[in-house]
């Protein structure tokens, strides 16, 4: 699949799209060994048939939560570098984040430019400031409005949150606001708590009918817990993790395996509310440390995930 296929997919609703979610090496990872990195994550990707990558795009969140961060901050690699090495290594498309906020307008637009001819990214999702306290040079609503204006024409997606729509009722006004802005599709934050992520969705496919407009496609990211230290920072990252599902996960004699089999059930429980609602969905699967048997186990939920998908959409075609 070519980089520009990647939207010719995603807009074909009786399709699932699949996706592989990665960070870019600590900044203090020499160049040379990069390369090497991505040579051992496409290595382990050999076995599982996916459409494509996520390339996150990491920021200091300290801002938005006064509870320490359970895994010191580092800085990465650019993600457009990462994006570059992966995409020409797999000859898959790549979905390349950028966090906006740091820079101004002309510099987000030279941002634009040489992700585009440098480093061949087509697929990108921006994200505004984590805090509204922060020092914020560049509004979300700015950057789309910049993408708008430049002359090249990404493939632009958005972050979409179900703990906000839980807690303010308005995330799905807030993702039509942004297919408005030129967002073509959106990711959603990790899944662990089906009910919020069903309630937004559900939502957002009725506000599309009531204004006559066709949802956008949504990928769902769903990520292994392994141990308490890991739950803790699922957490710290927002996520809304139930209290019998965290107390499942850590009771558990083997809490990876538990935190897989819980992910499979809250998928089916969306797949069963929101799939005759007419949302193209995706799927894409992250680890969110760098522990071997949480990277193992994310292939494995992706295997679990796709398959799962697949059956349904096939059933929904009978």
């Amino acid at each position: 699949m070519s980089l520009t296929s990647l939207r010719n997919k995603s807009s074909d609703p009786k399709q699932g799209v699949y996706f592989i979610g990665t960070t870019p090496p600590k900044q203090d990872t020499a160049i040379e060994l990069v390369s090497g990195i991505a040579d051992k994550l496409l290595d382990r990707l050999d076995s599982i048939a996916y459409d494509g990558l996520i390339v996150y795009d990491i920021q200091d969140e300290t801002s938005r939560i006064e509870k320490p961060r359970p895994f010191p901050f580092k800085y990465t690699h650019d993600s457009r570098l990462y994006s570059k090495i992966l995409h020409d290594k797999s000859a898959k498309p790549v979905i390349t984040y950028k966090s906006v906020s740091q820079r101004d307008g002309a510099d987000f637009s030279r941002w634009l430019s040489d992700a585009w001819h440098q480093f061949s990214v087509r697929d990108i999702v921006l994200v505004g400031s984590p805090s509204a306290d922060g020092d914020i040079k560049l509004s979300l609503a700015d950057a789309y409005q910049a993408v708008k204006d430049h002359n090249l024409d990404f493939h632009l997606g958005g972050v979409t949150i179900a703990e906000r729509h839980t807690n303010k009722g308005d995330e799905h006004l807030r993702m039509l606001a942004k297919n408005e802005q030129g967002c073509e599709f959106f990711i959603s934050q990790a899944v662990y708590n089906a009910q919020a992520t069903i309630d937004m969705l559900t939502r957002y496919a009725l506000e599309c009918k009531k204004q006559g407009k066709k949802p956008r496609r949504v990928v769902l990211t769903f990520s292994p817990c392994g141990s308490a230290k890991t739950l803790a920072f699922i957490e710290w990252l927002g996520i809304s993790v139930p209290e019998a599902t965290s107390l499942r996960i850590l009771e558990s004699d083997n809490p990876l395996k538990e935190s897989l089999l819980i992910s499979r059930n809250n998928f089916e429980q969306i797949l069963q509310a929101c799939l005759p609602l007419d949302i193209p969905l995706g799927l894409n699967i992250e680890s969110l440390t760098n522990r071997k048997e949480e990277i193992d186990a994310a292939i494995l939920l992706f295997k679990l995930l796709k398959a799962t998908l697949d059956l349904k959409l096939a059933e929904s075609q009978l």
